[in-house]
């Protein structure tokens, strides 16, 4: 009995084993075929074709304009702040400002 227990328990660590190695080897499979057939497509994709610009493209100008114009203010105020607490000389201060607004 104990010869045919110890054959059962080898049969079940072994079978375990190849279990564990199988599913290890099938997912880097998928996963490295997965990763070839993305580098196919994307070889095979047509480059995008240049799309006429619409006709709303001023207006859609004008926001980006004013959300950097309030940016450049943000900066402008971190900067002063800044100069305030002695953290940067007034040199520095005229230096960033220009680089800012230059």
């Amino acid at each position: 009995m104990p010869g045919l227990l110890r054959g059962v328990a080898r049969t079940a660590v072994i079978a375990g084993t190849a279990t564990a190695v199988s599913n290890r080897v099938s997912r880097r499979q998928s996963g490295r075929w997965a990763q070839q057939e993305a580098e196919q497509q994307e070889a095979a994709a047509p480059p995008p074709a240049a799309a006429p610009p619409p006709a709303a493209a001023p207006p859609a100008a004008a926001a980006p304009l004013a959300d950097d114009m309030t940016a450049k203010i943000e900066q402008l105020k971190q900067l002063s702040t800044l100069k305030e607490q002695g953290v940067l000389t007034e040199e520095e201060f005229a230096e960033q400002k220009r680089r800012l607004l230059g």
